[in-house]
């Protein structure tokens, strides 16, 4: 059955006076809802903050407005560790039309600190988690990744593995000349896991390319370069399908994306530590 995702891709508040996204969210997520929307969608790490020490904490108004207006709302934070070493992991939340729990997914790649510090926006010391959860939603199983993971297929691979259909991976900010790249991989992963992949950016002003998109794994949905809220229908059953059936002969004719790559037609685990020999371990003396 299909539904609704509204991709918001904001002009953005600079990371100095972050919290004055939060009104603009709330706006957005109001608007979602009058459109019908299921699902909202915002950057990475917006609203936000994006520097320790973590001056304020978004998610409870967030989750207070997904209740409110009776959708998922998917946004960016931190979580702060230690105020003292000014450490926190990067966070992708979800917060539930029911009023329970948010979900939470703490970035996993890349193992080490320098992507958040020494730059313009961001300035914390990263610190990478190692856990890959999924959520199941009324409309399917979601999961949640964010920005340059898109570069290792090995962390919406682990989701979809996990039986996520819609993965959710917004982004930072512009993307230069990343930018063919990164477009292509986002529809990639579409493909390679016959999943769902939405993703959009943060905007500080107009005139920058933004990149949101909706990839399914048969055609590109979606897709912006300007700021604003955009709704979208979406029904997993076509991929539904493609997960449950098998390639063959003749296959190519009626899907526009491979079958059963989920599936053991395709999936050889008993290869994978082959794929990335683990160390032995020395000996002990």
């Amino acid at each position: 059955m299909a539904f609704r995702i509204a991709v918001v891709q904001p002009i953005s508040h600079p990371a100095a006076a972050a919290e004055r996204n939060i009104p603009d969210a709330l706006r957005a997520i109001e608007h979602a809802a009058h459109d019908g929307a299921d699902f909202v969608c915002f950057p990475e790490t917006y609203p936000g903050p994006w520097r320790m020490p973590a001056t304020f904490d978004p998610v409870p108004a967030m989750a207070v407005a997904a209740a409110t207006h009776g959708l998922h709302v998917v946004f960016g934070t931190i979580e702060p560790l230690d105020r003292k070493a000014a450490t926190a992991h990067n966070l992708i939340v979800m917060t539930y039309p029911d009023g329970r729990a948010p979900a939470r997914y703490r970035r996993t790649h890349p193992n080490g600190p320098w992507i958040y510090t020494g730059g313009n926006d961001w300035e914390f010391q990263y610190v990478a988690a190692n856990d890959f959860p999924v959520f199941d939603t009324a409309h399917g199983k979601v999961g949640l990744a964010m920005c340059s993971e898109v570069y290792m297929p090995e962390v919406t691979r682990a989701l979809a593995l996990r039986g996520a259909e819609l993965i959710f991976m917004p982004a930072g900010t512009d993307k230069s000349r990343l930018w063919a790249t990164w477009r292509t991989l986002i529809w990639a992963r579409a493909i390679e896991n016959l999943a769902v992949v939405v993703t959009t950016q943060n905007l500080f002003k107009h005139g920058e390319r933004g990149l949101a998109m909706v990839a399914a794994p048969e055609e590109i949905v979606f897709e912006s370069t300007a700021p604003g809220l955009s709704v979208v229908d979406v029904d997993l059953e076509r991929l539904r399908a493609m997960r449950a059936g098998r390639d063959q002969v003749g296959a190519s004719q009626n899907f526009a994306a491979k079958q059963g790559v989920l599936g053991p037609q395709w999936q050889r685990p008993e290869l994978y530590d082959a794929f990335y020999p683990r160390p032995l371990r020395e000996a002990a003396e």
